[in-house]
């Protein structure tokens, strides 16, 4: 019995022995790492739930209307919805959009709840339905802000009659033939002179072209200290326009306002010294100056007047600047279309001497040329879309669109329709000749209905001109590897350098 009681005993010591110390350290620091990892846990789960709260917001804010059947889609972020997605994949985030919810969805860009169509048929009804169908100008804040208050854009209703018809006054048929073509020929003559044996930045010298002759139109301003001070304060206007409403320092939105500052002090003292002037001028300032003494229309305010120039620079800036430099991208990409326009404008300067202008029957003649700026415009795209805002809810394929939403008509992809444009993603100018596309329903180019680009005629008159002296003037051939983005805008971020020389 001994023996068995001493054989349990030492069975048992040595299956229990005692604990020494450092075991006991181990076992507090693994409790001590699992409750950190709880914490943690905890903490993630947190996070989690608040990340899901805020991607939820939007969609608690503006998603739930009762019974309304809302468009499919999501909204985003609070405030920043899905804007940095928008302006940085473009077409992709459109397309990859439309692939889920449909032609027609809801998104949140921009600052504020969107509806985006992709639809021909509905964007052309809604282009011509206008502030009658409760669809007013809906462009992003911050937009509105640096254009001004009065700018075409943004005004409806009797002010948008009156702002349309003073710009209208500017650059209908008569005031091209008269007075605008024969400034916009002088000034490209002068502006092409000395390229020849120069590597040329074509994306700036487009830019500069345009902004210039502008410029000389509106007010008779030359190159010289005034257009480098009002360039320098456009360029950074045209980049605050698009861009998130935070004024804060160091934001584009900030910088843009303070341009638009700058600029409306500069055309203030322009408009002082004019009215001071005894001598008369034969631009466009001098014609809104005079708008309304005769009672044909509304006189226009200062404040009315320098929105509607700011408007006239930037609404033309943008697209003739990119569009001349892609049609001399896409020339030398094509020799055909090349030979084909070299042939229009040598046959148009028969008969001509060297310094003899160009005139508004030369300008009618050139259906290559128009065909050209077209295409250039279609493949390259400038304006993705047009911007609504609805006054009122609208019905549209069985969904309804909330008042105060905003709706982009986004036009892009009817661009590359293979039903309207077959073999979309080819260059060819010819098929506008083969048959007027430009008359088709879902042309949307250069917007529509009532709000059809006022500037449409005059800017393709501005683009012709410069493709006239610069085909029968130089031959050229790109200069090493130029990239173009596509989107949020055209262009090319190192420029697009040519080698120049006489032709």
């Amino acid at each position: 019995t001994e023996t068995i009681l001493l054989a349990e005993t030492e069975t048992t010591s040595s299956a229990r022995p005692l604990e020494p110390k450092e075991s006991v350290q181990e076992i507090e620091e693994w409790r001590q790492k699992g409750e950190k990892m709880s914490l943690l846990l905890v903490l993630i789960s947190v996070v989690v739930g608040m990340v899901g709260l805020l991607l939820r917001w939007n969609e608690v804010r503006y998603g739930r209307r009762g019974n309304v059947r809302l468009p499919p889609g999501t909204m985003g972020w609070p405030l920043f919805g899905e804007t940095t997605e928008f302006l940085k994949e473009g077409p992709s985030f459109m397309k990859r959009k439309g692939l889920r919810y449909g032609r027609l969805f809801r998104t949140h860009i921009l600052g504020c709840p969107t509806v985006a169509c992709m639809d021909p048929e509905l964007n052309r009804r809604m282009l011509l339905q206008g502030e009658s169908g409760g669809l007013v100008p809906g462009y992003p804040q911050s937009m509105l802000d640096i254009l001004g208050r009065n700018n075409i854009a943004a005004v409806h209703g009797p002010l948008h009659r009156a702002m349309r018809g003073a710009m209208l006054g500017l650059v209908h048929p008569a005031a091209i033939r008269a007075s605008l073509l024969p400034k916009i020929d002088a000034f490209m003559r002068s502006h092409l002179d000395g390229w020849s044996g120069c590597v040329v930045d074509v994306q700036a010298k487009t830019k500069e072209m345009t902004l210039l002759s502008a410029l000389n139109q509106i007010a008779g301003i030359t190159a010289g200290p005034l257009s480098d001070a009002l360039k320098t304060e456009l360029y950074t206007l045209v980049l605050g326009t698009i861009s998130l409403p935070i004024n804060l320092l160091g934001t584009r939105y900030y910088q843009g306002l303070q341009a638009r500052k700058k600029l409306v002090s500069m055309l203030e003292q322009m408009i002082v010294e004019r009215r001071s002037s005894i001598q008369a001028h034969d631009d466009m300032l001098d014609a809104l100056l005079r708008s309304g003494d005769d009672g044909a229309r509304e006189k226009l305010s200062d404040e009315q007047i320098i929105d509607l120039i700011i408007t006239l620079i930037y609404s033309g800036y943008e697209t003739m600047s990119t569009t001349s430099m892609m049609a001399v991208k896409y020339l030398s990409d094509h020799p055909r279309a090349l030979q084909d326009l070299k042939r229009e404008h040598l046959d148009i300067r028969k008969g001509k001497s060297s310094e003899e202008a160009i005139d508004y029957e030369d300008f009618k003649s050139m259906a290559f040329t128009r065909a050209v700026i077209f295409e250039t415009l279609r493949l390259a795209t400038v304006v993705n879309g047009l911007m609504r805002k609805t006054t009122q809810d609208v019905e549209m394929n069985g969904h309804v669109i909330p008042k105060g939403w905003r709706i982009y008509v986004h036009t892009r992809e009817i661009n590359y329709d293979p039903f309207m444009y077959p073999d979309p993603t080819t260059f060819n100018p010819w098929r506008w000749l083969e048959k007027n596309t430009e008359s088709h329903p879902h042309f949307m180019m250069f917007g529509g209905g009532g709000r059809m680009c006022p500037g449409k005629e005059v800017g393709t008159v501005e683009i012709a001109t410069f493709l006239h002296y610069f085909v029968t003037r130089y031959r050229w051939e790109e200069e090493g590897r130029n990239a173009i983005l596509r989107f949020p805008r055209v262009v090319a971020p190192n420029g697009l350098h040519i080698r120049v020389q006489d032709y």
